[in-house]
């Protein structure tokens, strides 16, 4: 099997990268971010505080997160449900780096994303994926992009599905979130020693997209 593991902060485009990427290459794509934030869903629905680590863990054991593919996308299932659009909500998005910081929360999910790349080729994306998910991956990509690029993607996203949105709130989500992911104690955001690393701030997605199958050839 050949895996393939992006890693980088959040909104430097790692899921929209790595989708096109396994397309060309007919590859199954993983989005982990998207695992992760069913959880925290799951949490959330239950009106679970992100600092209340038990409960948290709890919750995200008794839930069952599993994938599915439609045309070629993934859709992520809580407990049998789709619910691949909910879990891209902002406030889903602040609890997710909050929980995944547990280290009970990431055992329950990592066993499921290492198992599904022993089974297939797969394109992984996520904050530790060459770092400790798949620490063997053949590619390792390191995506970043500045806190000003990120969040201007960010906003144009929000705006133009109809949502109102504060540039320099989303920096400041940003900026906290990169802070909690690079700092956390278990699996922290870094880039591995045999990453690739590619700044997307002045790139195209194709280009980014170019780059990487290029490498993977």
């Amino acid at each position: 099997m050949y895996n393939i593991a992006i890693d980088g902060p959040a909104g430097a485009g790692k899921s929209t990268i790595a989708k096109i990427v396994a397309k060309q290459l007919d590859f199954i794509y993983v989005d982990t971010g998207a695992m992760y934030r069913t959880l925290a869903l799951a949490c959330y629905r239950a009106g679970i505080k992100a600092d209340e680590e038990a409960k948290v863990v709890a919750k995200c054991k008794e839930s069952t997160v599993s994938l599915g593919y439609e045309n070629g996308t993934q859709k992520v299932f809580l407990n049998g449900e789709d619910v691949s659009t909910e879990i891209r909500q902002e406030v889903i998005g602040n609890m997710t780096s909050a929980i995944a910081v547990y280290p009970e929360v990431r055992e329950i999910l990592v066993k499921l994303q290492q198992d599904l790349a022993k089974q297939n080729n797969v394109v992984m994306d996520g904050r530790d994926i060459g770092t400790a998910v798949l620490p063997n991956a053949d590619l390792k990509i390191y995506l970043t992009a500045s806190v000003s690029v990120r969040a201007k993607r960010r906003y144009d996203q929000l705006v133009e599905n109809g949502n109102e949105a504060d540039i320099k709130a989303i920096e400041k989500d940003i900026e906290d979130r990169d802070y909690r992911d690079m700092n956390r104690e278990v699996s922290p955001l870094k880039q591995a020693d045999d990453a690739v690393l590619l700044d997307s701030s002045y790139m195209t997605i194709d280009e980014v997209v170019a780059k990487i199958v290029s490498l993977a050839q």
